[in-house]
């Protein structure tokens, strides 16, 4: 009987051995283990435990967060943005609909926007944002990314159709005055600044304190100059004396205007950039 109990006791014992060890390689404890080496600053440690669970448990629920915070991790403090995307992308192949699917999709738009500057391609990614994860509602942020490029790209006419849409359909967007005033911006690049006014007026009346607006003012100012009301153009550019971030270009603005009042036609229309 004392044999028989001895060898369930040590049978007991091993079984609970075998528990202990086996949790150590847990892909909870190891995402727990790698997130924390993480914050604690031990990068590569970090990396090595979420690569040692992604071998180990590669269908396991964690190895989703594992792929993103690798990510992460070399999007962020290694600065090593294509590989980051591949982490990303590799998110997005276990669920498009997953924990990490939309913030995944999110990093891939901007690191291919602003760190590898495929321009073309971001405006892609940025779609697929807007088309796959509209229930975020943050598909106003995403449509003014796609303006925004386009305006990078010097493709005005585009940029200029994509800003008014976005204008029409987000009236009360974060991004309301910066649309306003690139609008305004590019319909003077164009020589379109008779289309100008009501864009100025509206940008006036929603945003009187806004912090484009001694911008929206200049931008102004140059179309009436480009429309030939040349006095009404000093005016608005001397009001802006002491207030204008660039007063060179100012004050190149004020002189041009004056010496044409006093010399030129009164109701010549010139055509000027900035």
């Amino acid at each position: 009987m004392f044999q028989n109990c001895m060898r369930a006791l040590i049978l007991v014992l091993l079984l609970l051995l075998v528990a202990c060890e086996g949790q150590g390689d847990h892909p909870a404890l190891l995402l727990n283990q790698a997130n924390q080496e993480w914050v604690d600053g031990q990068t590569q440690k970090a990396v090595n435990l979420y690569k040692n669970l992604l071998e180990k448990f590669p269908k396991d629920p964690e190895s989703a967060e594992a792929l993103f915070r690798l990510g992460e991790i070399y999007h962020f403090s290694l600065g090593k943005p294509k590989e980051a995307i591949l982490y990303f992308q590799e998110v997005l192949q276990l669920n498009r609909q997953g924990k990490f699917a939309y913030e995944s999709q999110k990093y891939i738009a901007d690191i291919v926007e602003f760190k590898i500057r495929d321009y073309h391609q971001a405006i892609i990614q940025y779609q697929i944002l807007i088309d796959q994860y509209s229930e975020t509602h943050e598909d106003e942020d995403h449509h003014f990314r796609i303006a925004s490029i386009y305006y990078k790209l010097q493709n005005y006419e585009q940029a200029l159709s994509e800003l008014e849409d976005h204008l029409e359909h987000y009236p009360d967007s974060k991004w309301g005055q910066s649309s306003e005033l690139r609008v305004v911006e590019i319909l003077y690049t164009l020589g379109r600044c008779e289309e100008a006014e009501p864009h100025y007026e509206r940008f006036v009346k929603k945003y009187p304190t806004g912090k484009d607006r001694i911008e929206m003012e200049f931008v102004h100012a140059s179309c009436l100059e480009d429309l030939g009301q040349w006095k009404l153009a000093l005016e608005k550019f001397k009001l802006l004396e002491e207030k204008y971030p660039f007063p060179a270009m100012l004050e190149i603005k004020v002189t041009g205007l004056e010496n044409r009042i006093k010399n030129g036609p009164k109701n010549k229309r010139t055509r000027r950039r900035r």
